[in-house]
């Protein structure tokens, strides 16, 4: 089986490069954005020829999301109208199509955890380029399984673990959100999750909720990651007015991940014992 990555320079690409040898029935193709340039139809065509993958993951993406405010042209071309002419490709080339997508397609105003049906009203550009994304990948080719996710970080990049471990070093003490309410996704589940899907014998298309469990928020995180790692920065509860941001982010958006336990039988991890595994690693390698 071939499997083509795009964007395996972010986190995700590098946390399903690094259990790519789990999967010894499968061929793995992973391709960064210089390498390929999924805005381009010229390129995705010469790839999807030479390679002929049964299944392209896509973890491409434009995700400055108050960048996006400003560019508003560049987050929906990559997106948006880059993922559709992906999935076009994708069908004519038998291919089915793994979307990576975002919690940021919902405006959070609910007390509920969304289900994959619930209604989307993003609230920035960012979740607007995402959200047309989706529904243009899911147009063009009906062998599309979306995957919307939450709160993503890993041992790789830049992102919120990463960025609090830094800090912590750095200053005395934080204000951090305590009222912006989600699910913390440790992206190496995520992409073991996503190879399930593929080796799963049983194909169902559509959109589909992963994250770990269960909700909290930006502060409770914060403060778990100081206590794993034995920080003793002082942490200050703030509510989301007192740090504005370009961008709007949705309140609560929290996932309902029954249909992908169902589904695809998807094992879905407790946030905390993740994010240990995550700083276990991170410790281990020096990757901050």
């Amino acid at each position: 089986m071939k499997i083509l990555v795009t964007g395996s320079n972010g986190q995700l690409g590098k946390c399903l490069q690094k259990i790519a040898d789990q999967f010894p029935d499968s061929e793995f193709f992973f391709r960064n954005a210089t390498e390929l340039d999924i805005t381009n139809e010229d390129d995705l065509e010469e790839a999807f020829s030479e390679i002929k993958p049964q299944y392209c993951i896509n973890a491409a993406a434009y995700t400055a999301v108050d960048k996006a405010e400003e560019e508003q042209e560049k987050a929906f071309a990559i997106n948006a109208y880059a993922i559709e002419g992906l999935a076009k490709v994708c069908k004519s080339h038998h291919t089915t199509l793994i979307h990576i997508s975002t919690d940021y397609v919902f405006d959070g105003d609910t007390n509920l955890d969304y289900s994959e049906d619930d209604f989307t009203n993003p609230l920035g550009v960012y979740g607007q380029s995402k959200l047309l994304g989706e529904e243009l990948a899911l147009a063009e080719n009906p062998k599309t399984i979306i995957i919307r996710t939450s709160w993503l970080y890993s041992e790789f990049n830049k992102n919120f673990v990463k960025t609090m471990l830094t800090l912590f070093d750095q200053k005395k003490e934080l204000n951090i959100v305590n009222d912006q309410f989600g699910q913390p996704t440790n992206a190496n589940d995520l992409a073991e999750a996503i190879l399930q899907i593929i080796q799963s014998d049983k194909k169902e298309y559509g959109t589909f909720h992963y994250s770990n469990y269960p909700e909290t928020t930006w502060y409770h995180f914060a403060q778990k990651i100081a206590e794993i790692s034995q920080s003793k920065i002082t942490l200050n509860p703030i509510p989301t007015k007192d740090y504005p941001t370009p961008a709007k982010r949705p309140t609560r958006s929290t996932f309902c991940l029954d249909k992908i336990e169902k589904s695809y039988k998807v094992e879905i991890k407790h946030w905390e014992n993740s994010l240990e595994d995550c700083l276990a690693s991170i410790n281990n390698t020096n990757l901050l």
